[in-house]
């Protein structure tokens, strides 16, 4: 029986020996899915009376990356900053008789008030539109809302496309809608930056940077991080009493127009003598 038990455990050994191997060969075959890691240069912007805007750094890198080399293209990157959600009114004049007058409106209950775009190379090269607008990287593929329509309520799709596009437009002179190709650099094997303005007159609230990384039209990988915009100081005080305490804000408003014009007029006095 001794020599059985030996013979046994001699086949366990050389099965033990052959699949091992093959087990290391599997894990070896075994290729890693590339991973976003992003963040932001300052995860709190303070927005006082003196506010001029700033710059957002936002980074990150590729984890499992295949690229050789930085300047070897092998991976594309987007960067898509938006803003708190607002709704928009927006209207439309035509001339009747001679006048113009508001003839349509359309009201979009929720929208970005901010919208920035930074890429590798010019968006349309990097997806198709189907995973733009799935997404939603893209001017034309902002997400738009409507809640209600005024006026006129029979409007066309080519018409609301026409006040969508005139929301972009306006936004886009405004500085609030942006996009920047060639801003995301790679400055490594797997590390890559973009610097975004933020303008002065962004609305106050969470901004939120989605990123994705893209390979032949493929998207690989997509991490967010938000950033937090809120009133600091004076502007933070006499927010807050407009909204907690209306009635005492309104005379305070009143009372300091009317110190301001008292004061005016007896500068003004003197001055003239």
């Amino acid at each position: 029986m001794g020599w059985i038990q030996a013979a046994v455990s001699t086949v366990a050994v050389l099965v033990l020996g052959i699949a091992t191997p093959v087990a290391h060969a599997a894990l070896e075959g075994t290729v890693a899915t590339e991973q976003l890691e992003v963040d932001v240069s300052s995860r709190s912007v303070a927005v006082t009376s003196g506010f001029n805007g700033t710059e957002l750094v936002v980074f990150g890198s590729v984890a499992n990356s295949r690229q050789d080399s930085p300047e070897s293209g092998y991976y594309d990157v987007v960067i898509v900053v938006e803003g708190v959600m607002s709704p928009v009114v927006v209207r439309r004049k035509s001339s009747v008789g001679g006048l113009w007058i508001n003839t349509a409106s359309i009201r979009f209950g929720s929208l970005p008030s901010y919208y920035a775009i930074a890429s590798t190379r010019p968006i349309d090269e990097i997806a198709d539109a189907d995973a733009r607008n799935l997404h939603r990287i893209g001017f034309s593929h902002v997400p738009m809302q409507v809640a209600s329509r005024g006026f006129s309520s029979g409007l066309s799709q080519s018409e609301l496309m026409a006040f969508q596009e005139s929301v972009v437009r306006l936004k886009r002179k405004d500085g609030l809608y942006v996009s920047e190709d060639y801003s995301v650099a790679f400055i490594g094997r797997s590390l890559f930056r973009a610097a975004i303005g933020l303008p002065a007159n962004i609305p106050v609230g969470p901004v939120t940077a989605r990123v994705y990384l893209f390979r032949s039209g493929e998207m690989l990988s997509m991490a967010d991080v938000r950033v937090a915009l809120t009133r600091q100081g004076l502007d933070r005080y006499l927010h807050t009493m407009s909204k907690s305490q209306p009635l005492l804000y309104g005379l305070l408003c009143v009372a300091l127009a009317v110190g301001a014009g008292m004061l005016g007029s007896t500068l003004f006095r003197k001055a003239s003598h």
